[in-house]
């Protein structure tokens, strides 16, 4: 007896439970997304009755306990505009207090103060192109924060020294090129601390228990990220600029400016990609990705800087993240989603490993056991390289009938990971396969691999694509006249640019918030990501003539199947102009459908807005493949 099927709007009513964070006393904060946005959240045990304690609209972006007091940091924007503006919340009075109050600004929350008493963020509210670090105390709003740093690019703010005199700041210049500095907050000195000549990464930092150091996960001297101890040495940027660059290529030996650097832990030819510290106990946890999975360990530091490890966390097999120490850190919370596990909030016995579900955010009344499993796949590419993918067929999958959705990741340096996806699952449990490749340019598998498809090599990952397919036609599952293109934000643009570079092969595309011009794009896109997003594409003052070389709107004549786009009016990152040019031209001359949401960004978060939206899709795909 086969599964039975249900619609798109049962699976979209699965929901999600995530931002784990624990009180002072115990108390689990999480935010979950069971009123159709992602809420705040409470429960003091596992399996307990949740409160909710807040009651938006709009999505609640993050949670964050005070350390001193039963009081919460909560972050909210309006439409999917990411301006995001901070708040305060009592959760016993349920009294909310905005701390920020400036909704053309972007507020990036950077952490409690030890004593409770004060917050850090950064934010663009001086100029819309970079961003400043200010501070602020708990019972003060609106203009009131203290100005401490300004800054001359893409800075966030990722925590309070052990004494709570400096702040650790991380600055992107792209999206595999970071810095990190210490800045002192009574004075406004930064020390640059990564000081370096080609591109590296440094992510996730966290400061030692004593203060006189910082660990992080970088590459700068690998192809993977490891996880290394910085001591705070380095240059004095004295607030002009990004300091001296000059320190050879960034190893041990060869770069005295980065101080007394070392490897604590080696993942050997996976990412050591987060690492947590508990600064009273000096426990910590740090994760790998092992293709796409999650793998942590809880341990604690050595007198040698070294970690003892206490034992691998006994999760789910899937992705796991988000995770926050406990009262004693004798346990850890982390949110752990998998391609058959909606995500919720787990609670790790830091010394066993032993994991307990806490919240359970419901699957619609869809039984778990229908959910699908993929397989890890690699396939041949035009230069001979191995492309890893995650490939699902249904249960009941038959020989040269089903059609295939090539679902296409965004970034482009993301990941497709095994992460719960219920469109995924819709597709699947209604006699679709879902095939996800992890095309050149994506992270997680060294950054000689990200580095790929840069500029003048961007048209190489989509000729991944047409490898993908070409695979999949030797596959015997497959039907190879019913294969969809489908992606959102920088895989709108790869659905684009398939349809237009490999036409014939495509039985309709899907682009949800997609490019359709990288000039355009660049010439639209926020003020604050500009720079950073020309690191990666190319620049309009340099590279503009191979810009438009590559952008399907000016190959739109080429496309030969359905095409429908998808795109939110709000959206900062790609400008809705994107999906109007792609429609206006494309509708001449084949099947053309555009869906935008006045109240919607760069994607859509709003449960009745993505129940529209993939319901259009549904009977797109039904009326074309």
């Amino acid at each position: 007896m086969s599964d039975p099927t249900y619609d798109i709007e049962r699976y979209l009513n699965v929901r999600s439970a995530h931002s784990a964070a624990f009180a002072p006393d115990g108390t689990l904060a999480f935010l979950m997304d069971t009123t159709g946005t992602p809420q705040v959240w409470s429960l003091d045990e596992a399996g307990a009755w949740p409160a909710q304690h807040t009651f938006y609209e709009e999505r609640v972006t993050f949670v964050d306990w005070s350390p001193e007091r039963r009081e919460l940091a909560f972050g909210m924007d309006e439409g999917g505009n990411e301006r995001m503006q901070l708040y305060r919340l009592d959760p016993d009075a349920g009294v909310v207090t905005e701390w920020t109050g400036m909704p053309d600004a972007k507020h990036r929350w950077g952490g409690w103060s030890h004593d409770g008493e004060q917050f850090a963020f950064a934010s663009n509210r001086r100029d819309e192109s970079v961003f400043d670090v200010y501070v602020q105390g708990r019972d003060e709003t609106g203009d009131e924060a203290e100005l401490v740093y300004e800054g001359d690019g893409w800075l966030s703010v990722a925590g309070w020294s052990p004494d709570d005199t400096r702040l650790l700041v991380h600055e992107a210049h792209a999206s595999f090129d970071h810095d990190l500095h210490v800045l002192d907050v009574e004075t406004g000195d930064l020390i640059h601390l990564t000081p370096h000549t080609s591109e590296a990464r440094f992510q996730s930092p966290e400061w030692a228990p004593d203060g006189d150091g910082v660990y992080v996960c970088t590459d700068h001297a690998s192809d993977t990220l490891r996880l290394e101890r910085i001591a705070p040495g380095g240059s004095d940027r004295g607030g002009d600029g990004r300091g001296d660059e000059s320190g050879g290529d960034g190893n041990r030996d060869g770069d005295a400016a980065l101080g007394d650097l070392f490897v604590v832990e080696d993942g050997g030819d996976w990412n050591v990609d987060g690492v947590v510290v508990d600064e009273d106990t000096t426990r910590v946890a740090y994760s790998r990705n092992v293709d796409g999975y999650t793998e942590i360990t809880v341990g604690e530091f050595t007198a040698a800087d070294r970690i003892d490890p206490f034992a691998e966390a006994e999760l789910p097999k899937g992705v796991a993240g988000g995770v926050s120490f406990g009262p004693d850190a004798d346990r850890l919370a982390a949110t752990v989603t998998g391609s058959t596990v909606n995500a919720n909030a787990y609670v790790v016995d830091v010394k066993t490993g032993e994991a307990s579900r806490w919240t359970h955010a419901a699957t619609a009344g869809i039984p778990e056991e229908t959910f699908v499993e993929p397989e890890l796949v690699h396939y041949p590419t035009f230069d001979g390289r191995e492309i890893p993918a995650f490939f699902s067929t249904p249960d009941d999958a038959t020989d040269g009938e089903t059609p295939v959705v090539v679902d296409i990741h965004g970034g482009p340096e993301s990941q497709r990971r095994p992460s719960f996806n219920a469109v995924k699952q819709y597709f699947l449990n209604n006699g679709y396969g879902v095939f996800e490749p992890n095309v050149r340019g994506s992270s997680g598998y060294g950054k000689a691999y990200a580095h790929l498809d840069d500029v003048e090599r961007r048209m190489d990952s989509v000729a991944d694509i047409e490898a993908a397919v070409e695979w999949l036609h030797d596959h015997p599952a497959v039907d190879p006249d019913r294969i969809v293109a489908m992606g959102g934000s920088y895989g709108g643009f790869m659905v684009l640019a398939a349809m237009t570079e490999y036409p014939d092969l495509w039985a309709a595309g899907v682009d949800i918030v997609g490019i359709a011009s990288f000039v355009t794009f660049l010439k639209n896109t926020g003020d604050w990501r500009r720079e950073l997003r020309e690191a990666e594409y190319g620049s309009l003052a340099d590279d503009r003539e191979f810009l438009e070389s590559i952008s399907p709107i000016n190959h739109v004549d080429e496309i030969a199947a359905p095409l429908f786009v998808l795109h939110g009016a709000n959206d900062p990152r790609v400008p809705v102009d994107e999906a109007e040019q792609i429609v206006e031209e494309a509708s001449e001359h084949v099947p053309t459908k555009k869906l935008i949401f006045e109240d919607e960004g760069h994607g859509f978060s709003k449960l009745e807005n993505r129940i529209e939206a993939y319901r259009a899709v549904v009977e797109f795909l039904h009326e074309h493949v």
